[in-house]
């Protein structure tokens, strides 16, 4: 499973998520070798159309409490591993992902503004300047009665996401579908700053705020409050936008924004709330997704997909000196994920002989000697007569004459290990 994974992997670094599985294979020249001398394309479809993430036999009584069953285990497992190998910077970004989906799936979302338009909705909590991906929750609709039916408001879903960050004094960016003053406020308790737009149909938005006529573009109206900042700008003509903020408390402009004259919250705004989306494009760039059917199966690859980018920034945190682009990292944990399984196929004897000499070479075994990784030719057995002519491959592991199956004994290791004691 582990070269399965490598395999995934390897196919995201060279970008061929659409392309043919058998283009990947192919022995004419045109395929890739690791992918061959790893395992047949017939195991790799087997294994890719075998997978699953929980147990059948009680799968209809789970689906009755809980929509997101098949894929529940594997998930939280991943998003708490997430949450304990990383330490956020103090800008951080929570905004939706749409992993593209048109199967049958419960819970399956329509948003035409998305590239995909279809797929399932995953609320993500990303570091605004490193890209990682802190925790996710999956949108699920409403959920049957039971411990997994949660609130959907956007408040308690920040609320969710937020929690590992009780008390740390970052700052949270998000768009106006999530913000509101009662939202700030709870943030505020716990030692969490806000920053986003709001929407102009908040009960608590001064009239002067919302509106934008007769207003000069590049003008600004800021509303104070103790622990709050509203903020109204106009970048065109008759629009505005309204943004809230509990991290900025003064009208501060920033002089490099020229004769729009965009304040603080602006420009700082614009710098920290496109995490998410960057980290959403990273994993179309080098994606392992295949196309499949079945929504568990799409989701194992998103977080295959994430796995990777979080990774990345823990190898890159720790070894700052050194400069890996993202495709030559991932090269790396595929090679190293399928290098076992190369050199286990390397000692199997059913291997053809042409495919074990590629075998070898990838697996990093030297062909001098005898050794369990070697292929030797075809040669005379020493004992039996010379007119029989009786050829084999076999030989001697001591000597390393060639010898033929009639005239090897065949011992245990424990026996072997035993006459070894007994020479000594």
């Amino acid at each position: 499973m582990k070269a399965f994974i490598g395999l995934l992997i390897l196919s995201g670094s060279i970008r061929s998520g659409h392309q043919n599985i058998r283009d990947l294979w192919d022995r004419d020249g045109f395929g890739i070798e690791i992918f061959y001398t790893t395992m047949s394309m017939k195991r790799f479809l087997f294994l890719l159309r075998c997978v699953r993430f929980d147990d059948v036999k009680d799968r209809p009584q789970r689906r009755e409490h809980d929509k997101f069953n098949a894929f529940r285990n594997v998930f939280e497992t991943f998003t708490s591993n997430c949450e304990k190998y990383y330490n956020l910077g103090e800008l951080t970004t929570i905004d939706e992902q749409l992993v593209p989906f048109r199967g049958k799936c419960p819970f399956r979302q329509f948003i035409p503004s998305k590239p995909a338009k279809y797929g399932i909705k995953v609320f993500t909590l990303t570091d605004a300047r490193s890209m990682y991906t802190k925790t996710m929750e999956v949108y699920l609709g409403t959920q049957p009665e039971g411990p997994f039916r949660l609130s959907n408001r956007p408040c308690d879903v920040v609320k969710r996401l937020a929690k590992t960050m009780a008390g740390t004094g970052r700052n949270i960016t998000a768009d106006n579908w999530f913000s509101s003053i009662p939202l700030e406020q709870d943030l505020l308790e716990k030692n969490i700053t806000y920053l986003g737009t709001i929407r102009k149909n908040k009960v608590e938005i001064p009239p002067e705020l919302s509106n934008a006529k007769q207003r000069a573009v590049g003008t600004s109206i800021f509303a104070f409050q103790k622990h709050l900042t509203l903020l109204s700008y106009i970048p065109k003509k008759n629009r505005n936008v309204i943004m809230i903020s509990s991290m900025h408390h003064d009208a501060s402009i920033d002089d490099r924004s020229g004769e729009m004259r965009k304040p603080e919250i602006i420009t700082d705004y614009n710098y920290t709330k496109s995490g998410v989306d960057t980290v959403d494009e990273m994993c179309a760039t080098y994606s392992t997704a295949r196309r499949c059917k079945r929504w568990p199966l799409v989701m194992f690859f998103r977080i295959l997909n994430i796995a990777g980018i979080n990774a990345q920034v823990i190898y890159m945190s720790n070894n700052a000196e050194r400069k890996l682009v993202r495709r030559l990292f991932l090269r790396e944990v595929g090679r190293e994920l399928v290098h076992a399984q190369i050199r286990k196929r390397a000692a199997c004897n059913s291997v053809p002989r042409s495919l074990r000499e590629k075998v070898l070479k990838l697996s990093g075994s030297t062909s001098s000697g005898h050794s369990e990784f070697d292929v030797k030719i075809r040669a005379r057995c020493t004992i039996c007569p010379r007119n029989m002519d009786k050829k084999t491959n076999q030989f001697c592991s001591r000597c390393s004459k060639t010898m033929c199956l009639k005239h090897m004994k065949t011992v245990c290791p424990h026996c072997f290990d035993h006459l070894n004691e007994n020479n000594k």
